[in-house]
C-alpha cells in the first residue's frame, strides 16, 4: 500500500479552513496523527520512513512533539536505534524528561509533516546546541516548496496544498471560522 493510499483510507487529509502552526491558512490539513489510530498503517509508513533515512545511518531518532512521536519512534525501532523527543515547555521547544544527546552522535530529526520547517528548526537548535551532528532530516509529507534546512531532506510524499497569508486568505473573506489542529499552541 502507498503512502497516499494510507493517508487516505485513514482519513487523515481533512478539509476545511485551518490556522497551520506556522500561522498561515489552509483549505486542506494533513492531520497525521489519524493514520496512526490503525497500528498497522503507523508501521507501514514508520518502515518506509526507515528504509529512506538508513543511508545516514543515525545513532538517534528525535521527534518535536506532538506530530513528530509517533513517526520518530516506530521509525527507530525499524532502525533498532535511541528515540528521544523535544517538547514545548512555556512556549519554547525542549529537552525534557531526562533525554540527552550524547556530542557528536548522528541524529535524524523526523516529523509528520513539513510545510515551514519550523518546529524542526527549533530542534535543530537544540541538537546543535548539545553537540549532536545532524545526519538528515525526514517527514511523511513535504508541504514546503523547497529544502528548508541545510541538512539532507528526505519524505515519502510532496502534497501541494495552497496556504494564505491571513490577510489573502479566500477562505477568511468568506467569513468561514478558521480552526486550529495543530499542536504549537496547545495551553499546559
Amino acid at each position: 500500500m502507498s503512502i497516499e493510499e494510507i493517508l487516505e483510507k485513514s482519513g487523515a487529509i481533512l478539509e476545511g479552513h485551518f490556522i497551520l502552526s506556522s500561522g498561515n491558512h489552509s483549505e486542506k490539513y494533513v492531520q497525521c496523527a489519524r493514520l496512526f489510530e490503525n497500528p498497522t498503517y503507523g508501521e507501514m509508513v514508520g518502515n518506509m520512513l526507515a528504509k529512506k533515512i538508513k543511508k545516514y545511518n543515525p545513532d538517534l531518532i528525535i521527534g518535536p512533539a506532538m506530530g513528530g512521536i509517533h513517526i520518530a519512534y516506530v521509525t527507530a525501532k525499524y532502525l533498532n536505534k535511541r528515540n528521544i523527543f523535544t517538547e514545548r515547555e512555556n512556549g519554547k521547544m525542549t529537552l525534557r524528561r531526562g533525554f540527552k544527546i550524547i556530542p557528536g552522535e548522528k541524529v535524524a530529526i523526523i516529523e509528520d509533516v513539513i510545510t515551514t520547517g519550523k518546529s524542526v528548526k527549533e530542534v535543530i537548535e537544540i541538537v546543535e546546541k548539545m553537540g549532536g551532528k545532524i545526519c538528515c532530516i525526514a517527514s511523511i509529507i513535504n508541504r514546503a516548496d523547497e529544502n528548508p534546512f541545510k541538512y539532507p531532506y528526505e519524505y515519502l510524499t510532496k502534497i501541494e496544498i495552497p496556504i494564505y497569508k491571513e490577510d489573502e486568505c479566500p477562505l477568511c473573506k468568506k467569513n468561514i471560522p478558521p480552526e486550529k489542529p495543530g499542536s504549537r499552541y496547545l495551553k499546559k
